[in-house]
């Protein structure tokens, strides 16, 4: 298998198909009615939160920016366009000049939003920015709600670190950007190989219920396993019986074993009965990991627990019960002609329904009270109110067509801790609850 295979490109293929078809029949039509050229500028949001989220991450911003520069009309997805006949040769003339030459801002990765928040912002002609649509939403959609997830877990599991190992529950290629995501929103390392070989996310792992059953008793499996990777190993203890895999883990490693791994039964109650037979055996400074179907929920219940570390996989690269975000690509303003220097004009949807939006080119700051912790989200469309001059939340990504917003994987991470610690103690709180802080428009 090559890079390509794993979506690891040596040559970077195109991502111009990572779009609706729509988008290129709007783009013909716009063309043939000489509006393709209008001045337009395009907003990311999203209407309300997931139920009992009390706020979002964004993540995927970096893919994004990767994505916008490989959207590109070359043959091969030229001639598929042409055989199909899904846009007209004028059309397909357009496309095959294809260059993003506008410019994106949008909230910093590892940020926190809310309703109405202004994440992502994307201007120039209606042409060239109505067709990054499908392809920054699928990104940011995805994305995010695996590190609104992260970020959740994290929290609940405190200074102990979260492995991500959930791959093997979904798409091969989903499952690098979910690892990349949770990165994101807390987690420490991965299991994903390609993560780590994509992001240099710090992977991680040992062995499986397999590797046990494959000897012909436990204590073989646990010697060839100490014998290869070393007494600071971590060694699965519930393939038979916990209690005499703990006793013959530490009777081959030492106490100086580095960790055992619980993955079924009640996980408080195991996990204070193999500390206190660590303990009685002298493994005194040997941790336990604990995996089997955890959630911020099941992380949360085992606060008390002496427990050393969290392995999740189904329910993060899930969303934790909310796989999407949610999150809109609206038009909100354009010029009021085709003259280039035309000004810009507010537009906006009006139906009923829930889907009505704001029209007009925001900003977004978010005031702090006197303690220094955030007290509400403001998006404007006037002028920036002198106090929040200093707090506005949008930077930006693209300038004139060439990327200059990327940044490290780890200062993204650290954004977000930062961006956490600085809102009202409630966001934590798993129960049920609005946005911990309410979006003002000024």
């Amino acid at each position: 298998m090559n890079t390509a295979d794993l979506g690891l490109p040596v040559d970077v293929p195109s991502t111009a198909l990572f779009t609706d078809h729509y988008e290129l029949t709007m783009l013909q039509a716009a063309l043939e009615a000489g509006t393709a050229d209008r001045r337009s500028v395009f907003e990311v949001f999203t209407r309300r939160l997931p139920e009992g989220r009390r706020y979002g991450v964004v993540a995927g911003t970096g893919r994004v920016l990767d994505a916008v520069e490989n959207f590109r009309f070359d043959a091969d997805v030229l001639r598929f366009l042409r055989e199909r006949r899904i846009v007209d040769e004028k059309t397909l003339e357009w496309l095959a000049g294809y260059r993003f030459s506008g410019d994106i801002w949008g909230y910093p990765e590892g940020e926190v939003y809310f309703p109405g928040s202004p994440i992502m912002r994307v201007e120039g002609s209606f042409a060239e920015c109505v067709l990054l649509e499908t392809v920054i939403l699928s990104i940011l959609n995805h994305d995010s709600a695996i590190a609104a997830a992260a970020s959740r877990m994290a929290s609940a599991a405190g200074d102990r670190p979260l492995i991500e190992m959930g791959a093997r529950r979904t798409h091969e290629l989903a499952a690098v950007a979910a690892s990349r995501a949770a990165y994101v929103g807390g987690f420490a390392t991965t299991s994903d190989l390609a993560a780590g070989f994509r992001y240099d996310i710090p992977t991680v792992g040992t062995s499986a219920h397999a590797f046990t059953l494959l000897h012909d008793n436990e204590r073989d499996a646990f010697r060839a396993q100490v014998d290869s990777l070393g007494r600071g190993t971590t060694l699965l203890v519930d393939t038979y019986d916990v209690t005499e895999a703990v006793r013959l883990a530490v009777e081959v490693a030492g106490p100086e074993l580095g960790a055992v791994r619980i993955d079924s039964g009640d996980l408080l109650l195991v996990a204070h009965r193999v500390r206190q037979q660590l303990d009685e055996l002298g493994a005194h400074d040997t941790r336990i990991i604990v995996t089997s179907d955890l959630d911020e929920y099941a992380i949360a219940s085992l606060a008390a627990a002496p427990v050393d570390g969290y392995g999740v996989g189904t329910q993060l690269v899930t969303g934790s019960g909310h796989p999407t975000a949610s999150m809109v690509y609206k038009l909100v303003a354009r010029a009021e002609s085709d003259d280039a220097r035309a000004p810009l004009v507010p537009v906006a949807k009006k139906s009923s329904g829930g889907k009505t939006s704001i029209g007009g080119r925001k900003w977004a700051a978010r005031r702090l009270d006197a303690h220094g912790v955030a007290e509400a989200e403001v998006i404007g469309t006037g002028p920036v109110p002198p106090e929040l001059a200093d707090r506005q939340l949008l930077v930006e990504l693209v300038r004139g067509g060439q990327v200059v917003g990327r940044e490290p994987l780890d200062a993204v991470r650290d954004r977000h801790a930062a961006a956490r610690a600085g809102l009202p103690l409630s966001a934590t709180q798993l129960s049920r609850g609005d946005a911990v802080i309410p979006t003002a428009y000024v």
